[in-house]
């Protein structure tokens, strides 16, 4: 099947962690924190978001090179012995 949910999922995710995560680090000493008990909701949960969006695009490429018929896994072209 072409169309993987988990490609562009993973991907947003990475993008959006990576600026909640980016913008956690520059203000992580700031007055802003007062209202959240002096926790950085910006960095903790951008960094969930960044493993989050990692995980789901790794999964769908290697799901991905997987189902690929053209190109198939090394030790299943022809010729080729297989893996002990």
């Amino acid at each position: 099947m072409g169309l993987d949910i988990r490609l562009p999922l993973g991907l947003i995710f990475l993008v959006l962690g990576g600026i909640m995560t980016g913008y956690g680090f520059v203000t992580r000493h700031s007055a802003i924190y007062g209202r959240s008990l002096d926790v950085n909701l910006n960095l903790d949960w951008g960094l969930v978001m960044l493993l989050f969006g990692a995980v789901m695009y790794l999964v769908g490429r290697r799901q991905r090179w997987q189902d690929d018929p053209v190109n198939p896994r090394p030790w299943e072209r022809k010729g080729s012995a297989p893996r002990p």
